[in-house]
Order: C-alpha cells, then structure tokens, then sequence
C-alpha cells in the first residue's frame, strides 16, 4: 500500500509515519501531555520516551505492512509533528471497515488541521485501502472532535456505554461512522 505525502494546510503536511520520528512524536507527546490526558487513556511513563515511541512505531509499521493500520503524521515545516492521524482494526471482507483516531497539538487548534487531516485519510481509506467505510467514537463531552466528525460527513449512529478506558476511568462515548462508497467488497 502506497500513501503518498499531502499539505493539508499551509506549511502542515500529512504523511506515513516513519521509525525516524520516535524523538520527534516523542517531543509531541510530552509537550501534549496535559492537553491529551482527559483524551487518551493512561499512558506509561515508557510511552514518553524515545525508545518508547521507537517501539511503538516499529508495531504500527508492522501492523501498515499486514494491511491492518494506516498511521499518520501532520509534520510542520520546521519539522515539528503536530498531530497524528490514524486507522487502526482494518477489517475486510464483507465488513470493509477501520476506526479512525486522531489529536492535534494544543497550540495548533482551531486552525482546520483535525478536518483537513480526517479528510484526506477518508480519501486513503476509500481509493487507497478500499474501505466501505470509517468509525470514530468520541467521549461524550469532545464537542470540538464531534464537530469536525460532522463537518468531514460522519453521521452519529449511537451512544456506547463504559467504552474506552479513558485517563483511569471507563467513559461513556458517542459513536459517529462515514460509509465512504456502496461498491461490493473484494473477498
């Protein structure tokens, strides 16, 4: 599977994550911490290394290769990524189906990147991968991330009780999905 590189805005692109990036998404992650705590569930002290990120990377990329993920990067001009992007579970057969996760740099909000990027990898996911269509889940209360759901074409189809286990607790999310085309399956 191919990804090729894409500015999704000025000065940002999108692009594969690569092994070279454990200091640099390290940076990322410890700069964000706080920002991505009431996000993302608890992260061991490991996960805010390089060589924690190296090993981490190292299982996305295996996980690309087999066709089961597509991990992405927003990588500023200076170098600085500034977000990722994510399909994880890819499932094919009838289902044809991933789950889309994403963050983005605290100082970076509100600038269109999150839409820009969800777009882009619904693009990847559709012409590239060949997925039918995309999940998301959002805690009930990311009314930022439900929004840039709604603007990229996700429609809610439910509430999942106790689903993620999120910064210590079980929590309560909101499940969004976007069908990318109706084509029947390649089995």
């Amino acid at each position: 599977m191919r990804i090729e590189s894409a500015e999704i805005a000025a000065g940002v692109t999108l692009r594969l994550l690569a092994e070279t990036d454990a200091d640099t998404l390290c940076a990322a992650y410890v700069d964000n911490r706080e920002h991505l705590r009431p996000w993302e569930p608890h992260r061991p002290e490991s996960f805010f290394t390089g060589a924690g990120q190296r090993e981490r990377i190292r299982g996305l990329l295996h996980l690309f290769a087999e066709g089961a993920a597509v991990p992405l990067v927003f990588q500023a001009a200076h170098g600085r990524i500034v977000g990722t992007v994510t399909l994880t579970g890819i499932v094919r057969g009838p289902f044809c189906s991933a789950s889309l996760g994403y963050w983005v740099a605290a100082d970076q909000q509100k600038q269109g990147l999150a839409g820009a990027a969800v777009e882009r990898v619904c693009e990847i996911a559709r012409d590239v991968v060949g997925l039918h269509r995309i999940e998301a889940s959002t805690l009930l209360d990311n009314i930022g991330s439900q929004r840039v759901l709604a603007k990229c074409g996700f429609e809610p189809i439910g509430m999942a009780p106790k689903y993620l286990h999120i910064d210590g607790q079980r929590r309560d999310c909101r499940l969004f999905q976007r069908v990318l085309h109706d084509h029947d399956p390649v089995l």
